[in-house]
């Protein structure tokens, strides 16, 4: 079968309902930590997307079992550091980060060597930014260059850390806050503040971990060895997700959609507030509380006036998955968009920035760069009317969507390549489009 979709036609004007997938970062994390409760917790509306999927593969290697009962898998937990595996187990990460870095964090008491690998992508990213917090708990990590292949061998004697995690990375601190759920003693984190999932899941758990807000970081208290019984949850829809879909009706005309069930932590809709600030209208409503997390349907309208962005900084990490779709908002506002210190865009799957400035320079926009800042020189009138091929953007799922909502909107003939990268991340995305009115071939 081809591994690639055509798109010759703009998208006709619709107005629809739609779900998208469920949150990958929630359902990670849930997985994770009912691997580390006591009992059997039942998660439903989990995402079956690559990622997830290998996480639960990898605590099944790990001697936690599981079994799917129509929507819902159920997770057999035996408590803290309760893993049972063999000598030399090796736990496949695929494309995942958070999984990677998340998994080491609930490894730091094994007493068996494991060893983590991914896909080749994975594989060139830096893990530095956990190894070097993990050996201060006194972890034994070995690998070369701060790269995967990993092994890591936990230890009877960690010790609580006070860390200052300058990043604002989530995948650090989940890592973090996971190794002191096994260490004595109460670990202490200033974290750049970051996606709050594991912290927001732990509390509602009723696990001591306490949070102070500062003004420009948080203050993470966790008090280690304290046992956590097993839980039911219902993963919302992913807002990284819904966010294609928001553009791809803010660029079609006379349209509106409704997004249904969307995860509205404040950590994760900076989409929102930077597309607003542009002149978009997106409203959040029938806002609820779950769990600790914040849920909405999201109402979206086409808008044929849009504005450049001088977009703040301190918006950076409530958006770095998005930024792909958001520059492609600029390039067809009014006006010069700037975009600030998005240096971590190339630490994801792919050197997301890099790629981001090629493919608006592919579709004729100008774009200037100071190392990590960007201005963006918009076209309101761009359309497009000739061919394009999509190939060379390191199979990332991200730029795939991107390419799909841009084909969809502004027009031209299309090709894109590597349509398998969406199984990482969504899988119902080619689905959801053609339900909307989208012609893919």
């Amino acid at each position: 079968m081809a591994n690639h979709v055509i798109i010759k036609n703009r998208i006709r004007k619709f107005n629809k309902v739609i779900k998208v997938s469920s949150d990958k970062s929630i359902s990670i994390r849930s997985i994770l930590i009912a691997s580390q409760a006591i009992g059997t917790s039942k998660i439903s509306n989990l995402l079956e997307s690559e990622d997830v999927i290998n996480t639960l593969k990898a605590i099944k290697k790990l001697g936690i079992n599981y079994e799917k009962i129509k929507n819902t898998y159920k997770i057999y937990g035996y408590g803290l550091n309760g893993f049972c595996f063999k000598k030399n187990t090796t736990i496949n990460a695929g494309n995942s980060g958070t999984l990677a870095r998340l998994i080491l964090g609930l490894l730091v008491k094994s007493k068996k060597e494991v060893k983590i690998i991914g896909d080749k992508s994975l594989s060139k990213r830096d893990f530095s930014r956990v190894i070097k917090p993990l050996r201060l708990f006194g972890v034994n990590i070995k690998n070369k260059n701060n790269l995967m292949p990993i092994k890591i061998l936990g230890t009877d004697f960690l010790r609580p850390i006070k860390y200052f995690e300058k990043i604002g990375s989530a995948q650090v601190k989940s890592c973090l806050i996971f190794s002191a759920l096994n260490t004595p003693g109460i670990t202490v984190i200033n974290s750049k503040k970051s996606r709050n999932h594991t912290e927001l899941m732990l509390k509602f758990l009723k696990y001591p971990i306490k949070v102070e807000n500062k003004k420009k970081f948080e203050k993470i208290s966790i008090e280690g060895l304290k046992q956590f019984k097993a839980f039911d949850y219902d993963v919302p829809g992913d807002i990284s997700s819904a966010s294609f879909f928001m553009v791809l009706t803010l660029l079609s005309k006379k349209s509106s959609l409704i997004i249904n069930n969307v995860n509205i932590n404040p950590s994760r809709i900076g989409i929102v507030t930077i597309l607003n600030k542009m002149g978009a209208k997106i409203r959040l409503k029938k806002r609820r509380l779950y769990n600790g997390e914040r849920i909405a349907n999201i109402y979206i309208k086409s808008k044929n006036v849009l504005n450049a962005v001088n977009c703040p900084a301190e918006l950076n990490s409530s958006a770095i998955d998005e930024f792909l779709i958001i520059f492609l908002v600029a390039a067809k506002a009014n006006g010069i968009s700037r975009f600030k210190e998005l240096g971590e865009m190339n630490k994801k799957e792919s050197r997301r920035l890099d790629l981001g400035i090629k493919f608006l320079r592919l579709i004729g926009i100008k774009v200037e760069r100071d190392k990590d800042n960007i201005k963006i020189y918009g076209n309101p009138n761009l359309i497009l009317s000739q061919s394009f091929e999509i190939k060379n953007f390191l199979k990332d799922h991200r730029v795939f969507f991107l390419s799909c909502i841009t084909a969809l909107t502004l027009g031209g003939e299309w090709k894109i390549n590597d349509k398998d990268s969406i199984r990482t991340s969504f899988p119902n995305f080619l689905n959801i489009l053609k339900s909307i009115g989208a012609k893919i071939n």
